[in-house]
């Protein structure tokens, strides 16, 4: 069972939790996403949001996310690649950065979208 494709499968989705946990433990930018999250949630439970809305805040969640996560990872592969200063490595970062601000946009927007009408 161990090397077999079920086997593996169940083994890479192991290492995707500790790597959800991991995220979550130590990275402060995902521990922030996470709280803003919650956030989101207690007020969509609280203005009694549609299931299309919860649907629409929880892709919205989850692309900001895993963007960050997804930044986080190149981050490190950089400055383990490149430790000292280096202009295409900071080109890099910043375009990785740049995906996750586009990410936390189009959710902002999204935000938006759901509960301004709920507010106003």
């Amino acid at each position: 069972m161990k090397n077999s494709f079920l086997g593996k499968r169940i083994r890479g989705g192991g290492y995707a939790i500790k790597g959800a946990w991991l995220l979550l433990k130590h990275e402060q930018s995902i521990q922030v996403q996470f709280v803003i999250s919650i956030l989101v949630c207690i007020a969509g439970w609280y203005f009694e949001i549609t299931r299309t809305e919860w649907i629409l805040q929880f892709f919205a969640i989850g692309l900001v996310m895993a963007s960050e996560g997804l930044n986080t990872a190149i981050e490190a592969m950089a400055d383990f690649v490149h430790p000292d200063f280096h202009s295409k490595i900071g080109h890099i970062k910043d375009v990785a950065a740049g995906s996750v601000f586009i990410a936390a946009l189009i959710a902002v927007i999204i935000a938006g979208f759901i509960y301004l009408p709920y507010i106003f």
